[in-house]
């Protein structure tokens, strides 16, 4: 049993990365921080080649990416050859496209379809893995859109990036289903939930909102999680900053 590595969800600085000198710039100030692994998500458009020296050239690597539904159905040869290249072994699908949304069919005609997608990843050495929001939380039947993913998929095949605020914000435990996801999941997202005095939750720095670090941790531990990645998909401070925070809680909170 060993600590996950915290990396860090490029998604987070999406807006300073557009092009590849910000590109560039944004890795290298990354790597300052002190992490040393990235997952590759919503930056602008980069040549594989170029941001595979940039990744070198800062000594990070990419536990995982996000990639769009349309290329894992009509382009996976060429995304299978650009994980090969930056050596990631999980290329992930951030969401469930909205027409599988609508009820328990579409969630099961999704799971069949991304099944094969994930089959032909697995074949070239390769893992598939899906990452939740809070939809995934609408019952059908007494059980949950997730539910219906993990039974109707391939647990060798098929894996997940659970995201620690999505399941709050959906009505789960995260620590639960972490133990649910335990052998099938290599990357988990860290994202943290505050309260900004009103009703509606907000995202905040790992460590400084309310969910129950030590314990999930702990979980992530437990289940052989492999990357904790840090993602705040909105931040009210510089973007950097915010990871910076959630970095030094996470080395306090003994990662």
């Amino acid at each position: 049993m060993t600590n996950p590595i915290i990396a860090a969800q490029l998604y987070t600085v999406r807006e300073q990365m557009r092009t590849p000198d910000q590109i560039a710039e944004g890795l290298g100030k990354i790597r300052a921080i002190g992490y040393t692994a990235v997952q590759v998500s919503g930056i602008g458009p980069i040549a594989p080649a170029h941001l595979k020296e940039l990744l070198d050239r800062e000594q990070l690597t990419v536990c995982a990416t996000h990639v769009p539904w349309q290329r894992l159905q009509q382009d996976l040869d060429n995304l299978i050859a650009e994980h090969k290249l930056w050596g990631c072994e999980n290329i992930g699908l951030g969401a469930m496209p909205g027409e599988y949304r609508q009820d328990r069919e579409g969630w099961v005609r999704f799971a069949r379809e991304a099944s094969a997608i994930a089959g032909r990843i697995k074949d070239q050495g390769l893992q598939f893995i899906y990452h939740n929001h809070a939809f995934e939380f609408q019952k059908s039947g007494g059980v949950t859109c997730l539910d219906i993913l993990m039974e109707e998929t391939d647990p060798d095949t098929f894996h997940f990036e659970l995201d620690t605020y999505w399941i709050q914000v959906g009505g789960g435990n995260p620590v639960k289903w972490i133990e649910k996801a335990a052998g099938r999941m290599k990357v988990v997202h860290f994202k943290d939930m505050g309260n900004a005095g009103t009703n509606e939750p907000i995202m905040a720095e790992v460590g400084e909102g309310n969910l129950e670090w030590p314990r999930i941790i702990d979980a992530c531990r437990q289940a052989g999680v492999e990357y904790a990645a840090v993602e705040q998909d909105v931040c009210r401070r510089d973007p950097f900053e915010s990871l910076a925070i959630s970095y030094r809680n996470l080395k306090k909170l003994g990662l």
